[in-house]
């Protein structure tokens, strides 16, 4: 109760924090260096746009958050509280006029300062030229972005990676009787000596400072411990029919320490399995790439062998971004297509441009409803899975309401959702104006049938043991108004286990509110499992750890990582070293002493 209380406290002070504040963009705007700053850095580059919107940025509009493809944009909190952006992106968040933290998407505005935002080439130059404690400078009327790092900037990013590794280990020795704090300690000792060489030498600072940041980020690898109890998931595209291969993966991931799988089974509209329901109705009876073999089969068998369990990812209602041809289902039922207001009267599908050009099922549809249902049925019965991550329980995702074209955006006008609805409130969907109350008729319609699915396929899993959990976006606002998906809902009726939310970020900040936001929104008998996307955005090693010792700290259920494709060594490095594996100081050198077997303890 006491972290709630103080949670509002502080976005009560966030509120008034708010109305005082300025065009962050004003304030950093001339030069500003220490006499004695060694400049290692600079570069400018253009500004596609500053707090966007659909008329002011035209080339952004389809996109989220208004960043359109290779635009390097800038957010003021007079855009909002968070850039709104999707996860192919690559943000820099500056406070005064210092870059504090790297992230990805949708990040959290700061009140005294901007958020820089870039994709495709504006990324490749921020990635190359934005750092922490990069000093930034803003040329409003020219549109011109100015970066300059300097031995000032190395040495700022060099305290607070240590200040970091401080306070985390101060945490869990607070927190843990059994806490061994001495192989962080000494990291610590090792980076604050570097740090102090980089304070007295100017020219030899950024040196100096790289070596003191490699040891406090190796003293983050070090801090967190293990824990139990944890759920410890990664998501899986499977790729390989070879039985030998898929053991392989299996025995790496149980090394890692990995304790659940979320398996993708039916995605882009095929199974990985020969499915008889698929079959049944004329569509294709397994993805070609698994033609001759079940991968299903083996990666359950296999897994549970070594203890780990099997959660079956299930995309419900989204079938690829791929044209349907042949046998696959829009093709041959076109009329399960789901169409937005645009389109309304289209006999063909209609892709989403801002879901990846992808297709989607109508959700109003009771056939489909069916349809889905027979092949959560035949997997459970055939199968026996642990659990089912039903992902894609939505609309396609629509602008904001606050812009013009919302209504424009908008998806579900289907023969069958629209002679329905008429059915009931006597006019067409089509007809109807934007804020009126048939409009949020019309809302609660679209939803209520997401929700009626989440209903059907929960009774389905609970009459047969099987886990539920779905991945829904952690704003609840957002997901109602602009995908039409009321999980709060689905929490507060017992419907699911657990959420599976994907926090489309690298920054640790961000991924508190989200979580915080998503708590205060759900039933306390709901688990919630952090989905971290740190790996597939390519984010530090160390933005990983930061982001589970926040999820720690909020004592949630454990974290799925997204996915196996993107697990890079140095993730691997990072979570052998203590936070997954039972045994500290597994990969990192230090006294032999302090590695000895340590618990974090149970949630």
């Amino acid at each position: 109760m006491i972290k709630y209380i103080k949670y509002f406290i502080m976005m009560i002070a966030g509120v008034f924090a708010f109305t005082s504040s300025v065009n962050a963009a004003d304030i950093f705007s001339e030069y500003e260096l220490n006499q004695n700053e060694v400049i290692f850095q600079k570069s400018t580059y253009k500004i596609s746009s500053i707090d966007p919107t659909p008329e002011t940025n035209l080339f952004g509009s389809t996109y989220p958050g208004l960043r359109g493809s290779n635009q390097l944009v800038v957010y003021t909190q007079n855009f909002g509280t968070s850039t709104g952006t999707n996860e192919f992106g690559a943000e820099a968040i500056v406070e005064g006029n210092t870059v504090v933290s790297l992230s990805g998407a949708d990040s959290l505005i700061p009140i005294n300062g901007v958020v820089i935002s870039a994709h495709g080439r504006a990324k490749t130059w921020l990635n190359n030229n934005i750092h922490v404690g990069t000093k930034i400078y803003i040329n409003k009327a020219e549109k011109v972005i100015t970066a300059i790092t300097t031995s000032d900037s190395y040495i700022f990013a060099a305290k607070e990676k240590i200040e970091e590794a401080q306070t985390m280990m101060n945490y869990y020795q607070n927190n843990s009787l059994d806490y061994n704090e001495k192989p962080t300690k000494e990291l610590i000792n090792l980076s604050k000596s570097c740090l102090r060489k980089a304070q007295r030498n100017s020219v030899h600072a950024k040196e100096y400072a790289l070596r003191a940041m490699d040891y406090a980020n190796k003293a983050l690898a070090t801090a967190i411990p293990y824990k139990e109890s944890e759920l410890k998931g990664i998501w899986i595209r499977p790729t390989s029919t070879n039985k030998d291969e898929i053991i392989e993966t299996i025995d790496k991931l149980s090394k890692i320490g990995i304790n659940n799988v979320f398996l993708e089974t039916f995605y882009h509209g095929k199974t990985i399995f020969p499915s008889t329901t698929m079959k049944s109705y004329g569509f294709t009876a397994q993805n070609p790439a698994f033609n001759g073999s079940d991968p299903l089969k083996i990666w359950i068998e296999e897994a549970h062998k070594r203890n780990i369990k099997v959660n079956i990812w299930f995309e419900a209602f989204y079938i690829g971004n791929k044209p349907q041809i042949n046998t696959e289902i829009l093709a041959v039922r076109p009329d399960w297509s789901n169409v937005n207001l645009k389109n309304a009267d289209s006999e063909l599908p209609i892709k989403s441009t801002s879901e990846h050009n992808g297709y989607f099922l109508d959700p109003a549809n009771p056939e489909i409803h069916t349809f889905l249902k027979s092949l959560v049925s035949e997997i459970i019965k055939t199968y026996h899975p642990d659990g089912f991550n039903f992902d894609y329980c939505r609309y396609p995702q629509s602008v904001y309401a606050k812009y013009s074209y919302y209504a424009m955006s908008n998806w579900g006008y289907t023969k069958y959702a629209r002679e329905e609805f008429k059915s009931q409130f006597l006019q067409d969907p089509t007809e109807i104006t934007f804020g009126t109350k048939l409009w949020y008729e019309w809302d609660n319609y679209r939803r209520d049938k997401v929700t009626l699915f989440i209903e059907e396929v929960s009774k389905i899993c609970r009459q047969n043991h099987t886990i539920i959990t779905t991945v829904v976006f952690p704003n609840k606002n957002i997901a109602l108004e602009t995908k039409q998906q009321d999980w709060s809902t689905w929490s507060d009726k017992n419907y699911i286990d657990g959420f599976t939310p994907l926090y489309l970020t690298c920054d640790p900040k961000t991924i508190k509110s989200m979580v915080f936001d998503m708590l205060r929104e759900m039933s306390p008998k709901t688990k919630l499992y952090a989905g971290l996307f740190v790996t597939f955005m390519d984010g530090s090693a160390e933005d990983l750890i930061r982001q589970i010792h926040e999820t720690r700290k909020l004592n949630l259920g454990g974290v799925i990582l997204f996915d196996l494709a993107h697990l890079q060594e140095k993730y691997i490095k990072s979570l052998t070293t203590s936070v997954f594996s039972s045994n500290s100081c597994s990969t990192i050198q230090i006294n032999s002493e302090n590695c000895k077997r340590k618990r974090y303890g149970r949630g």
